[in-house]
C-alpha cells in the first residue's frame, strides 16, 4: 500500500482525495502516523480518508502500531495554519 501525503493538496489548488487504493472520493480524515524504525517520535506522515476507508486504513495503519491521531481535514488545516 503506497503512502500518498495529500495533506498539503488543498494548498495547491486540488481538492484533497481519500489515500485508499482506487478511491477518488474526497477526504475528510486526516490519518498522522509514523513507523518507528524509519521515523524519528515526532515526525507525522499523513493518510487521508473518506468515510468510507477511514476505518480499513486505520486498522491498517494500527496493526503495525504506525497510528498516531485521526482527526478530520478540517481540524488538521486549521492546526497547520
Amino acid at each position: 500500500m503506497d503512502s500518498p501525503d495529500h495533506a498539503s493538496d488543498s494548498a495547491a489548488g486540488t481538492a484533497p482525495i481519500c489515500s485508499a487504493k482506487g478511491c477518488r472520493t474526497a477526504a475528510v480524515w486526516v490519518l498522522a502516523w509514523n513507523n518507528p524504525k524509519l521515523h524519528t517520535p515526532e515526525r507525522r506522515k499523513t493518510w487521508l480518508a473518506c468515510d468510507e476507508h477511514r476505518e480499513h486504513l486505520s486498522t491498517f495503519l494500527g496493526a503495525r502500531g504506525f497510528l498516531k491521531d485521526v482527526v478530520t481535514l478540517d481540524a488538521w488545516s486549521a492546526a497547520d495554519r
